[in-house]
C-alpha cells in the first residue's frame, strides 16, 4: 500500500514539473496531472531501460521520467 502511495506522490511531482516546463497553459486538475506523471514515469523508465541508458533505481530515472511525462503531456495536448 505504501508503495502505491509513493508512486502517486512521485507521479504528481513529475506531472507538476512537466507542466511547469511545457510551454503554454494546460487545463487539467491534480488527479490528471498525477496520472500524467505516473504514465510518463513508466514510459520514460521503459525507454531508459530498453536503450540501456541506466538500470532501475539509477538517478537518471528522474530525468527520463520527466522526459516521458513531457511526451505524454505533448500527446495529450495535441489530442485533447
Amino acid at each position: 500500500m505504501l508503495h502505491m502511495i509513493g508512486h502517486a506522490i512521485f507521479g504528481l511531482i513529475i506531472g507538476l514539473v512537466a507542466r511547469a516546463v511545457m510551454p503554454g497553459r494546460q487545463h487539467m486538475g491534480l488527479i490528471l496531472t498525477m496520472i500524467l506523471g505516473i504514465v510518463g514515469a513508466w514510459l520514460g523508465g521503459l525507454i531508459g531501460r530498453m536503450t540501456g541508458m541506466y538500470r532501475e533505481g539509477h538517478p537518471a530515472g528522474f530525468f527520463m521520467a520527466l522526459v516521458g511525462a513531457l511526451i505524454v503531456l505533448y500527446v495529450y495536448s495535441a489530442v485533447g
